[in-house]
């Protein structure tokens, strides 16, 4: 899932948005479970209100502290965002803005996205052949 917001923008705004937007995870059996057990976030969500929606919800979360920790204890869990977010670079209209119409470059964004997963399938289907 990814979304486009205002280049100046807070991440803390879109936060509440982003995580009510999470599809039902299938698993076992019963009911699917309706929201993630965990969150990893870097320090740009510290923030009490993102902390306090995550209890709420009865979500852990492991956002490190500005000024406290340091950001290396996150690098484990961040470097798939980061790889997924270099992988979006290679395509050129996503790595500089060229179009004007949000709606228009979400759709780019959900298209590179959908390219980038049917490429991760085709590649485990290689290795399993």
């Amino acid at each position: 899932m990814a979304g486009v917001t205002g280049a100046e923008r807070p991440d803390e705004g879109v936060f509440e948005a982003l995580i009510d937007a999470i599809p039902p995870v299938k698993g076992r059996r019963g009911r699917p479970r309706r929201r993630p057990g965990k969150l990893h976030a870097d320090k740009g969500y510290d923030v009490g209100h993102c902390r306090r929606y995550l209890q709420r919800r009865g979500i852990r979360c492991r956002i490190a502290r500005k000024g406290v920790e340091d950001k290396a204890r996150l690098g484990r869990h961040r470097w798939v965002i980061e790889r997924t977010l270099a992988w979006l670079h290679r395509y050129k209209r996503l790595r500089v803005r060229e179009e004007r119409s949000a709606d228009i470059h979400q759709a780019l964004l959900d298209l590179g996205c959908a390219l980038i997963c049917f490429k991760r399938v085709q590649a485990l289907r290689q290795r399993r052949e």
